[in-house]
Formats: structure tokens, C-alpha cells, sequence
């Protein structure tokens, strides 16, 4: 198998800094909960912080991803987050999803990340002895590397893929079954870029949030002390609540008000 090529010392430098930031992360959940560390000022800190949050999911080899919607609880400027990310996008810091979860959700995640949830596929595939995995390769050097949008025309990813080797129709048949592209319905010709073995996690994303919201609105005044739901187990989804309470904060579903004894958490009206 091949490995992934060496960072540069730029590279490096970012991933010490990103290290470092998540051992503090690390420290600091011990202590503090969602409420005390829900805003903050700079996209790239809500990121790592929120990475080292991600939970632990059992039975699914998944790197860490932050949702787009989950940043805009965080900094409270939707547009310095926009701005923000398309910066990092083109600094090769994380790559953007487009999830099909039937909104507009958008996964980030740090490119070394992605590049780690390759390897594990290409592992996997190893010892299963599966398909002609010199194509793995072409796609870390020559597609990653160059196509940093979210989608890519057919054509354009086989003329990529050519800079590696001699490109055959089940080569990209094999990185879409392997969980690298999903077809754009409605162009076939184009794919959008996905995190391979993300199925299981997007459906327990889409009923954790119909979970979080069916538990308030039975609630009498469909809201309750953020404090106290974040303790809250959730039985649809591996994800934890504070997961879901960031998007559903973020993507407007619920809103949060400051009281005498802390923030509430409640469901937005229609």
C-alpha cells in the first residue's frame, strides 16, 4: 500500500498547532459544559474545539467532521464563517462536504482527516483483496490535491486520475463504492466529493434531530435549560446531544435565551 506523501513543513507546523490546540480542547472539556463554551470569535478555533468534541462511535471508523450549521451557533457572524472557511478551503486546511441529508448540510473536515479516512479504506479494501488500489494513490496525488470544490464533471476526474495511470471505468467505480463519490441526481456526469463510511452516521444525524425536537415539543413550553439537556441520552442517533443541539442552534430549529439561572434552550415557531 502506499503511503501518504510527507507534509510539507508548513503542513507540519499546522498539524502541531492543531495537536496542541486539541490537547487543550481536550483539557477544557473535561470542565466546562456547551454552555459555557458555546460562542466564539474565530471559525478555525470553533473547528478544533469542536473536533476534539467529536464523540466516540462505536462499530464505525469515521475521522471527525464539524457541520457547517454547527459553526454558525458558535460564531455568531454567518458570513465571517463563510468567508473563513472558503479560506482554509484554498489553504488545503479542510475540505467541505456536501452531505445529502435533504438540507443544505455541509460536512467540514481537516484535510488530514480525509486523508486518514482514506488510508483506512484502502486498508480495509488490502486485505479484503478488492479491486486494482493503485487508484487510491492517483487520487490522493492528483485529485485531492488539485479539485478542492465539493463536486467534479466525470471527464475532469478521469483526466485527473490519467496523471497517475491508465484510467479504466472500474477504477471509478471503485472509488465510488468505496464511499470517495456520490452521483449528483440530477447530473450523472457529475459527483459530489463524500466521507467514505459516513451512510450510518448521516441517518443517525437526520433522527437525532427529529429526537431533540419531538422531546421539546412535548415539553409545555417546548424548552428547557441547556444545562440539563445536554445530559440528555439520545436513543436514534450515535451522535450526543451536544452534537445535535449546535446544528439544530445553528440551522435555526431551536434558539437559546439567557435567563436568571442560565440559557434555555427552546424551539423556534414557524
Amino acid at each position: 500500500m502506499d503511503e501518504i506523501p510527507e507534509p510539507s513543513s508548513r503542513g507540519r507546523k499546522r498539524l502541531r498547532d492543531q495537536e496542541d490546540t486539541e490537547l487543550q480542547c481536550s483539557d477544557l472539556d473535561q470542565t466546562l459544559s456547551l454552555e459555557e463554551n458555546l460562542p466564539f470569535s474565530d471559525t478555525l478555533v470553533a473547528l478544533r474545539m469542536m473536533r476534539g468534541q467529536f464523540p466516540h462511535i462505536e462499530k464505525v471508523a469515521i475521522q471527525p467532521f464539524v457541520l457547517r450549521s454547527q459553526l454558525y451557533s458558535s460564531v455568531k457572524d454567518r458570513t465571517q464563517v463563510d468567508r473563513e472557511l472558503e479560506c482554509l478551503r484554498r489553504e488545503k486546511v479542510v475540505r467541505i462536504f456536501k452531505l445529502n441529508t435533504g438540507q443544505d448540510d455541509h460536512a467540514v473536515m481537516f484535510l488530514d482527516d480525509y486523508l486518514n479516512q482514506i488510508e483506512c479504506v484502502v486498508k480495509r479494501l488490502g486485505e479484503k483483496k478488492q479491486g486494482d488500489l493503485e487508484v487510491f494513490k492517483w487520487f490522493r496525488t492528483h485529485v485531492v490535491d488539485a479539485k478542492l470544490e465539493s463536486s467534479i464533471e466525470h471527464q475532469e476526474l478521469h483526466t485527473l486520475l490519467s496523471l497517475g495511470g491508465k484510467v479504466k471505468d472500474g477504477h471509478i467505480s471503485l472509488l465510488i463504492n468505496a464511499g470517495l463519490f456520490t452521483r449528483q441526481l440530477i447530473d450523472p456526469n457529475m459527483y459530489w466529493f463524500a466521507i467514505p463510511n459516513i451512510g450510518s452516521v448521516l441517518k443517525g444525524l437526520s433522527q437525532g434531530r427529529k429526537e431533540v425536537l419531538s422531546f421539546l415539543n412535548r415539553r409545555r413550553y417546548k424548552e428547557m435549560m441547556l444545562t440539563s439537556m445536554e445530559k440528555k441520552r439520545l436513543r436514534l442517533s450515535p451522535l450526543d446531544m451536544r452534537f445535535h443541539l449546535r446544528d439544530l442552534i445553528g440551522s435555526g430549529h431551536l434558539k437559546t435565551n439567557q435567563t436568571s439561572t442560565g440559557l434555555v434552550v427552546q424551539v423556534s415557531k414557524d
